[in-house]
């Protein structure tokens, strides 16, 4: 999905109940769309965070690869949408323009 950053929440740290530290940032796109334009996408990990943190900032144009997953919880299920890849827009576009020979004939 494509969109802009339009805002990144503070970093959630915590510790599991097997004693793993963890982390996990929320960020929020606009993708443009006239109905429900924001998406909110999480990362977990710290290395994972730290890069994000690194290399995006509120109003850069990402495309972001993700999963859907559900999870129950007293009879109610809540969908994540987990982000695994972050790429800068502007990026992407160039790779697939560089990579795309369909439109060259041999006539």
């Amino acid at each position: 999905m494509n969109g802009e950053i339009v805002k990144i929440m503070e970093v959630e740290k915590g510790t599991s109940k097997s004693g793993k530290e963890w982390q996990k940032l929320t960020f929020v796109i606009n993708n443009g769309n006239q109905y429900n334009p924001e998406v909110a996408f999480q990362i977990f990990g710290t290395d994972k965070v730290e890069k994000f943190n690194k290399y995006n900032k509120v109003g850069s144009k990402v495309d972001v690869s993700f999963n859907v997953s559900s999870r129950e919880f007293n009879g109610k299920y809540y969908n994540s949408l987990d982000a695994w890849k972050v790429f800068k827009a502007e990026e992407t576009k160039e790779v697939a323009i560089a990579g795309d020979d369909s439109d060259d004939l041999p006539f």
